[in-house]
């Protein structure tokens, strides 16, 4: 089994605890830009990939979709996910997203929120992906920006007083492993640059529709903490793109 943080007590309590847990879709700070990208769910068979507590399966069903299958390596996760939306329309499986069979030409649309950033291998998930996608099918995901994950540690340099000063940004072309520190608990996350993953959806057959770099929706700066120090570096890079058809 990959590694697995969100099924540590402590560290999936504090994450339950976020705006984005508590709050669904509307506290997630750049769900006014992501959901822009995505395609009509009308008719539609999706697959989220690294599901957490399934907002997007349900928002995906609720706008139209036939039905939704969501992946996640969280038992924990997924109890949430399940007790929240029960619907028959969606199928919640317990798995890496790396593990998942991809079934040829299964869904018509596939999507992913701040979940990359935990694999490895983004080429083989883009193959993988492509593969799954009907002909001119969508995939749109989100990740953690390089800027952001370059240097590793992910902490603002901070003053005398605990202000945050400045992001740190170092060994940018360096990709690989990093040991963050996330709500406090440290987490193994991978590192790779914007090229990487344009070149990365490139190569699987992928025409890019859209790149976003989204700043934090403006109705939440002064009521979710510290969101207002995310104007100040791009903490999240979303992309959205389509399978080229035969």
């Amino acid at each position: 089994m990959k590694e697995n943080k969100y099924d540590d007590e402590t560290f999936f309590g504090k994450y339950s605890r976020m705006a984005r847990s508590t709050e669904g879709l509307r506290g997630a700070g750049e769900w006014h830009e992501l959901r822009k990208l995505l395609p009509d769910f009308r008719g539609k068979r999706i697959l989220d990939l690294g599901c957490g507590f399934g907002w997007h399966c349900q928002y995906a069903i609720e706008h139209g979709a036939t039905s939704a299958v969501g992946i996640d390596i969280s038992q924990k996760m997924l109890d949430e996910a399940r007790r929240k939306f029960p619907s028959p329309a969606i199928r919640f499986l317990r798995m890496p997203i790396e593990d998942y069979d991809y079934p040829p030409e299964q869904f018509d649309a596939v999507l992913s929120s701040l979940a990359f950033h935990y694999i490895e291998s983004f080429d083989d998930i883009c193959r993988k992906v492509a593969r799954t996608l009907l002909p001119g099918g969508s995939f749109v995901f989100s990740a953690e920006h390089p800027v952001f994950t370059a240097e590793g540690s992910q902490q603002w340099i901070r003053g005398d007083a605990g202000e945050p000063l400045h992001w740190p940004v170092d060994n940018y072309y360096i990709e690989g492993k990093r040991s963050a520190v996330f709500l406090g608990e440290p987490v193994a996350k991978y590192h790779r640059t914007l090229t990487a993953y344009v070149n990365g959806l490139l190569a699987a057959g992928f025409e890019i529709t859209g790149l976003v770099e989204p700043q934090p929706e403006a109705a939440l700066l002064d009521t979710v903490p510290g969101m207002r120090d995310e104007l100040r570096r791009p903490m999240m890079l979303i992309l959205s793109a389509v399978r080229k058809q035969a």
